[in-house]
Protein backbone atom coordinates (compact mmCIF):
# COMPACT_ATOMS: atom_id res chain seq x y z
CA UNK A 1 0.00 0.00 0.00
CA UNK A 2 1.17 3.37 -1.09
CA UNK A 3 2.15 6.45 1.29
CA UNK A 4 -0.79 8.25 0.16
CA UNK A 5 -3.06 5.65 0.81
CA UNK A 6 -1.74 5.22 4.82
CA UNK A 7 -1.50 9.14 4.98
CA UNK A 8 -4.00 10.79 3.04
CA UNK A 9 -2.78 14.71 2.70
CA UNK A 10 -5.87 17.70 3.25
CA UNK A 11 -4.42 20.93 1.54
CA UNK A 12 -5.68 24.56 2.89
CA UNK A 13 -5.93 25.56 -1.04
CA UNK A 14 -8.46 23.23 -1.15
CA UNK A 15 -10.96 25.15 0.81
CA UNK A 16 -10.10 28.61 -1.10
CA UNK A 17 -12.94 28.61 -3.47
CA UNK A 18 -16.26 28.91 -0.24
CA UNK A 19 -14.02 30.03 2.09
CA UNK A 20 -13.03 33.51 -0.41
CA UNK A 21 -16.66 33.76 -0.48
CA UNK A 22 -17.79 33.36 3.36
CA UNK A 23 -15.66 35.79 4.48
CA UNK A 24 -16.16 38.48 1.62
CA UNK A 25 -20.13 37.87 2.32
CA UNK A 26 -19.65 38.05 6.02
CA UNK A 27 -17.58 40.65 6.08
CA UNK A 28 -19.66 42.76 3.82
CA UNK A 29 -22.84 41.62 5.91
CA UNK A 30 -21.01 43.36 8.98
CA UNK A 31 -19.68 46.18 7.71
CA UNK A 32 -21.98 47.60 5.79
CA UNK A 33 -25.16 47.10 7.78
CA UNK A 34 -23.42 48.06 10.57
CA UNK A 35 -22.26 51.37 9.10
CA UNK A 36 -25.94 51.84 7.30
CA UNK A 37 -27.44 51.38 10.99
CA UNK A 38 -24.68 53.89 12.56
CA UNK A 39 -25.18 56.25 9.96
CA UNK A 40 -28.99 56.42 10.01
CA UNK A 41 -29.06 56.42 13.82
CA UNK A 42 -26.33 59.31 13.53
CA UNK A 43 -29.07 61.49 11.93
CA UNK A 44 -31.36 60.96 15.02
CA UNK A 45 -33.74 58.74 13.43
CA UNK A 46 -36.47 57.01 15.35
CA UNK A 47 -35.03 53.37 16.50
CA UNK A 48 -37.88 52.01 14.24
CA UNK A 49 -36.77 53.85 10.85
CA UNK A 50 -32.93 52.45 12.33
CA UNK A 51 -34.54 49.09 12.15
CA UNK A 52 -35.89 49.36 8.59
CA UNK A 53 -33.24 50.66 7.09
CA UNK A 54 -31.12 47.84 8.39
CA UNK A 55 -33.35 44.89 7.20
CA UNK A 56 -33.76 46.53 3.83
CA UNK A 57 -30.23 46.42 3.76
CA UNK A 58 -29.90 43.13 4.59
CA UNK A 59 -32.25 42.32 2.13
CA UNK A 60 -30.76 44.68 -0.73
CA UNK A 61 -27.17 43.57 0.20
CA UNK A 62 -27.74 39.63 0.34
CA UNK A 63 -29.43 39.84 -3.49
CA UNK A 64 -25.98 42.10 -4.32
CA UNK A 65 -23.68 39.33 -3.14
CA UNK A 66 -25.58 36.56 -4.48
CA UNK A 67 -25.86 38.43 -8.03
CA UNK A 68 -22.32 39.38 -7.97
CA UNK A 69 -20.48 36.62 -7.14
CA UNK A 70 -22.25 34.39 -9.33
CA UNK A 71 -21.88 37.22 -12.65
CA UNK A 72 -18.15 38.00 -11.73
CA UNK A 73 -17.44 33.93 -11.04
CA UNK A 74 -19.38 32.49 -14.11
CA UNK A 75 -17.29 35.09 -16.11
CA UNK A 76 -14.26 32.91 -15.00
CA UNK A 77 -16.19 30.00 -16.03
CA UNK A 78 -16.73 31.31 -19.22
CA UNK A 79 -13.00 32.10 -19.86
CA UNK A 80 -11.98 28.88 -18.70
CA UNK A 81 -14.31 27.13 -20.89
CA UNK A 82 -13.34 28.95 -23.97
CA UNK A 83 -9.49 28.54 -23.08
CA UNK A 84 -10.29 24.42 -22.49
CA UNK A 85 -12.52 24.73 -26.24
CA UNK A 86 -9.30 26.36 -27.84
CA UNK A 87 -6.91 23.69 -26.44
CA UNK A 88 -8.82 20.74 -27.06
CA UNK A 89 -9.15 22.00 -30.73
CA UNK A 90 -4.84 22.61 -31.03
CA UNK A 91 -4.98 18.76 -29.52
CA UNK A 92 -6.87 17.53 -32.33
CA UNK A 93 -5.06 19.74 -34.83
CA UNK A 94 -1.29 19.32 -33.87
CA UNK A 95 -1.14 17.09 -31.31
CA UNK A 96 2.79 16.63 -31.51
CA UNK A 97 2.97 20.41 -31.39
CA UNK A 98 0.90 20.90 -28.28
CA UNK A 99 3.59 17.77 -26.93
CA UNK A 100 6.80 20.03 -27.80
CA UNK A 101 4.67 22.71 -25.86
CA UNK A 102 4.23 20.82 -22.89
CA UNK A 103 7.36 19.01 -23.08
CA UNK A 104 8.89 22.61 -22.93
CA UNK A 105 6.63 23.21 -19.71
CA UNK A 106 8.25 20.61 -17.84
CA UNK A 107 12.26 21.50 -18.83
CA UNK A 108 11.72 25.23 -17.80
CA UNK A 109 10.10 23.80 -14.53
CA UNK A 110 14.03 22.14 -14.13
CA UNK A 111 13.10 18.70 -15.46
CA UNK A 112 15.77 17.16 -18.26
CA UNK A 113 14.85 17.39 -21.72
CA UNK A 114 14.48 13.36 -22.34
CA UNK A 115 12.21 13.01 -19.11
CA UNK A 116 10.30 15.98 -19.73
CA UNK A 117 9.02 14.34 -23.47
CA UNK A 118 8.75 11.10 -21.75
CA UNK A 119 6.66 12.75 -18.85
CA UNK A 120 4.63 14.88 -21.55
CA UNK A 121 4.02 11.51 -23.80
CA UNK A 122 2.48 9.72 -20.75
CA UNK A 123 0.46 12.17 -19.35
CA UNK A 124 -0.97 12.99 -22.91
CA UNK A 125 -1.78 9.74 -23.44
CA UNK A 126 -3.86 9.20 -20.44
CA UNK A 127 -5.57 12.40 -20.35
CA UNK A 128 -3.86 15.30 -22.86
CA UNK A 129 -6.64 17.94 -21.96
CA UNK A 130 -6.20 17.26 -18.66
CA UNK A 131 -2.55 17.58 -18.76
CA UNK A 132 -2.47 21.12 -20.47
CA UNK A 133 -5.17 22.35 -18.38
CA UNK A 134 -3.43 22.00 -15.12
CA UNK A 135 0.19 22.71 -16.33
CA UNK A 136 -0.41 25.40 -19.58
CA UNK A 137 -3.19 26.99 -18.41
CA UNK A 138 -3.55 26.75 -14.86
CA UNK A 139 -6.95 25.46 -14.29
CA UNK A 140 -7.32 22.21 -11.54
CA UNK A 141 -10.01 20.92 -9.95
CA UNK A 142 -9.73 22.77 -6.66
CA UNK A 143 -9.22 26.23 -8.18
CA UNK A 144 -11.78 26.20 -11.18
CA UNK A 145 -14.93 28.61 -11.09
CA UNK A 146 -17.96 27.38 -9.66
CA UNK A 147 -20.36 30.26 -9.95
CA UNK A 148 -23.37 28.37 -7.57
CA UNK A 149 -21.71 27.73 -4.63
CA UNK A 150 -19.77 31.32 -4.79
CA UNK A 151 -23.34 32.83 -5.03
CA UNK A 152 -25.18 30.74 -2.21
CA UNK A 153 -22.08 30.58 0.03
CA UNK A 154 -21.26 34.12 -0.42
CA UNK A 155 -25.93 34.99 0.22
CA UNK A 156 -25.72 33.02 3.38
CA UNK A 157 -22.73 34.26 4.78
CA UNK A 158 -23.82 37.81 4.20
CA UNK A 159 -26.87 37.14 5.90
CA UNK A 160 -25.66 35.66 8.60
CA UNK A 161 -22.98 38.85 9.12
CA UNK A 162 -25.64 41.39 8.69
CA UNK A 163 -28.17 39.65 11.08
CA UNK A 164 -25.34 40.83 14.09
CA UNK A 165 -25.62 44.50 14.02
CA UNK A 166 -29.38 44.02 13.51
CA UNK A 167 -29.63 41.93 16.78
CA UNK A 168 -28.04 44.80 18.10
CA UNK A 169 -30.45 47.48 17.27
CA UNK A 170 -33.42 44.94 18.81
CA UNK A 171 -31.17 45.13 22.26
CA UNK A 172 -29.99 48.33 22.35
CA UNK A 173 -31.41 51.54 24.54
CA UNK A 174 -31.95 54.10 21.72
CA UNK A 175 -29.56 56.68 22.85
CA UNK A 176 -26.77 54.15 23.34
CA UNK A 177 -27.30 52.29 19.81
CA UNK A 178 -24.20 53.86 18.10
CA UNK A 179 -21.84 53.08 20.35
CA UNK A 180 -23.13 49.85 20.88
CA UNK A 181 -23.91 48.92 17.45
CA UNK A 182 -20.41 49.84 16.85
CA UNK A 183 -18.23 48.24 19.00
CA UNK A 184 -20.36 44.84 18.87
CA UNK A 185 -19.58 45.39 15.15
CA UNK A 186 -15.89 45.47 15.73
CA UNK A 187 -15.71 42.79 17.92
CA UNK A 188 -17.70 40.90 15.33
CA UNK A 189 -15.37 41.49 12.42
CA UNK A 190 -12.32 40.56 14.94
CA UNK A 191 -13.74 36.86 15.24
CA UNK A 192 -14.74 36.71 11.85
CA UNK A 193 -10.94 37.93 10.83
CA UNK A 194 -9.42 35.07 13.36
CA UNK A 195 -11.63 32.59 12.60
CA UNK A 196 -10.76 33.09 8.35
CA UNK A 197 -7.31 33.09 9.29
CA UNK A 198 -7.71 29.70 10.92
CA UNK A 199 -9.83 28.58 8.18
CA UNK A 200 -7.00 30.03 5.62
CA UNK A 201 -4.05 29.05 7.86
CA UNK A 202 -2.98 32.56 7.50
CA UNK A 203 -1.63 34.74 10.65
CA UNK A 204 -4.84 35.31 12.75
CA UNK A 205 -3.76 39.12 14.40
CA UNK A 206 -2.67 40.48 10.77
CA UNK A 207 -5.98 38.89 9.54
CA UNK A 208 -8.33 40.15 12.64
CA UNK A 209 -6.21 43.58 12.38
CA UNK A 210 -6.70 43.99 8.54
CA UNK A 211 -10.77 43.36 9.20
CA UNK A 212 -11.23 45.61 12.02
CA UNK A 213 -9.44 48.35 10.86
CA UNK A 214 -11.30 48.97 7.91
CA UNK A 215 -14.95 48.22 9.87
CA UNK A 216 -13.60 50.75 11.76
CA UNK A 217 -13.04 53.45 9.44
CA UNK A 218 -16.41 52.49 7.06
CA UNK A 219 -18.61 53.42 10.46
CA UNK A 220 -16.59 56.43 11.29
CA UNK A 221 -17.38 57.89 7.79
CA UNK A 222 -21.06 56.86 7.59
CA UNK A 223 -21.17 58.44 11.07
CA UNK A 224 -19.56 61.54 10.31
CA UNK A 225 -22.10 62.05 7.10
CA UNK A 226 -24.99 61.22 9.38
CA UNK A 227 -24.27 63.72 11.85
CA UNK A 228 -23.76 66.19 8.77
CA UNK A 229 -27.02 65.39 7.43
CA UNK A 230 -28.92 64.89 10.77
CA UNK A 231 -27.73 68.31 11.65
CA UNK A 232 -28.36 70.17 8.51
CA UNK A 233 -31.83 68.39 8.01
Amino acid sequence: MSRLRLHPEYHLVERIGWLRAAVLGANDGIVSTASLIVGVAAANTAEGGVLIAGVAGLVAGTMSMAAGEYVSVSSQSDTERADLARERSELTESAKAELDELAEIYVQRGVDPALARQVAHQLMAKDALSAHARDELGISKITTARPVQAALTSAAAFSVGAAMPLLMVLVSPAGDLVPIVSGASLCFLALLGAIGARAGGANVLRATARVTFWGALAMALTAGIGEIFGAVV
